[in-house]
């Protein structure tokens, strides 16, 4: 896939092919080249990870127990509009993650979305852009805790308080993101990679072994608009992986084999998404519940919901590491204590983990109505992380070339057409979120309660 852009070698000696004629004049200084500087010769290195190592985290933070409630989207939309849609979503998602990259590569230093905000926007957009990560990704967070809770609640029949399964779910994810270079997460993403795969089949295999009666597939459905855009929101919500992309091309060994890294993500998910949805909503018809593992018998729903905790906890731990690592680098960012394990340095990554969990934690038993919210937030952030600021960095890096040739104008066409679509995605999704809220009387927080 191409653009049209041309890349700058991640050395900072100068540029792959021909520059941008609008670069900026001022050349950046070695310190600002890498979030991580020079490591020739520190005790602690991050710029390790291979295109595999990559893609694998791409995959482990994008795909989780999730899946499981796209048969539901199916069941609303039907199985033709569904399917047009995943693969729609999928290759926009595609082309504007490659947009983020060839930001990363034309300006090595951006580590963050809060990085590139000021670029754009100056210190304001830092801010602005920088508190909108943090605070989407707490509450994806805080999402798999509560996804914790209830698969621990299903598996033990409430053996005990949601409150405890909280803090153990709490305790987990913390130990699991001490590490503090992302090739050791690695390993914990090819787990809860596994982990998904097999529940996932498992879920559809049962659902196919349990069917006993003619199942009705519709294959497409007269629905409410609000109905619909809901329905199509849990799929655009699949692919929002684009919030940690800088961060893990900034660990990357060469962030110029990125790209196979998105294709491994791209190609892999979509394939996920679509076998699993349609299969799932085929043997078990319009009622299939979300997640679809609560469609299963009780003792399949067990065994899947047992084989989906690496997932549910793992893929958090990925989210959390890059949680942490923003506000590690922006705290140490041009000093030697990121790379050696000295008492500040570790003590410093430690407390960061232990904060930001911990305030995940709480976010997820004070609020209410938290899978409203979640949509409210991820509308609202999600939205433009994943799809408007792509577009918006193409514009950034083209800017007075916009219609210098056919191609360019061919471009930049298709990017006012993606930043629109974002557009459209977060005023719509604050609509039915906030009609969700306001209808919604979920149960009370800081609960005992069952919550599954």
């Amino acid at each position: 896939m191409s653009t049209g852009e041309e890349t700058f070698a991640v050395d900072g000696k100068g540029p792959i092919n021909e520059p941008f004629q609008n670069d900026l004049e001022k050349p950046l200084s070695a310190k600002d080249l890498e979030p991580f500087g020079n490591e020739e010769t520190a005790e602690v290195k991050y710029r390790t990870m291979k295109w595999w190592h990559c893609g694998m985290l791409m995959i482990a933070e994008n795909v989780s127990v999730g899946i499981l409630s796209l048969p539901s989207a199916v069941a609303t939309l039907g199985m033709a509009p569904a399917a047009i849609m995943i693969i729609f979503i999928s290759a926009l998602s595609w082309y504007t993650g490659y947009e983020i990259g060839q930001f990363k590569l034309r300006h090595p230093h951006v580590h963050s979305m809060g990085d590139a905000g000021e670029l754009l926007m100056g210190r304001l957009g830092r801010e602005i852009l920088g508190i909108g990560q943090l605070l989407l990704l707490i509450f994806l967070m805080a999402s798999n805790i509560l996804t914790f809770n209830i698969l621990m609640n299903v598996l033990t029949n409430h053996g005990t308080c949601t409150l405890v399964f909280g803090v153990v779910g709490l305790v987990i994810c913390f130990l699991g993101a001490l590490p503090r270079t992302m090739d050791k997460v690695y390993w914990m993403s090819v787990a809860s990679f596994m982990s998904v795969l097999i529940a996932t089949i498992i879920t559809m295999v049962s659902a196919g072994v349990e069917t006993k009666q003619h199942v009705v597939n519709e294959a497409i459905r007269e629905v409410s608009f609000r109905e619909g855009f809901l329905a199509v929101t849990n799929i655009i919500f699949a692919y929002l992986a684009h919030i940690a992309y800088f961060g893990f091309m900034s660990e990357m060994e060469d962030p110029r084999t990125f790209n196979k890294s998105l294709a491994m993500l791209q190609i892999v998910d979509t394939v996920l998404y679509l076998v699993s949805a349609l299969i799932i909503y085929h043997y078990v018809g319009p009622n299939v519940k979300s997640p679809a593992i609560s469609s299963l018998s009780p003792i399949m729903s067990k065994i899947a919901w047992g084989l989906a905790i690496p997932t549910t906890i793992l893929s958090g731990v990925v989210l959390g590491h890059v949680a942490c690592k923003y506000i590690y680098v922006r705290l140490f960012r041009g000093s030697d204590n990121m790379h050696n394990r000295s008492l500040l340095s570790i003590g410093s990554w430690v407390a960061i983990c232990i904060g930001v969990w911990i305030v995940s934690w709480v976010v997820a038993e004070s609020i209410p109505v938290f899978n409203d919210l979640l949509s409210l937030i991820s509308a609202l952030f999600g939205s433009w992380f994943s799809f408007g600021l792509p577009a918006i960095f193409w514009f950034y890096m083209n800017r007075g070339q916009y219609f210098n040739n056919i191609k360019k104008a061919i471009l930049t066409i298709i990017n006012i057409g993606v930043l629109a679509i974002a557009i459209a995605m977060c005023g719509l999704g604050l609509y039915v979120s906030g009609v969700a809220i306001h209808n919604d009387s979920s149960t009370s927080s800081w609960s005992c309660a069952n919550s599954a």
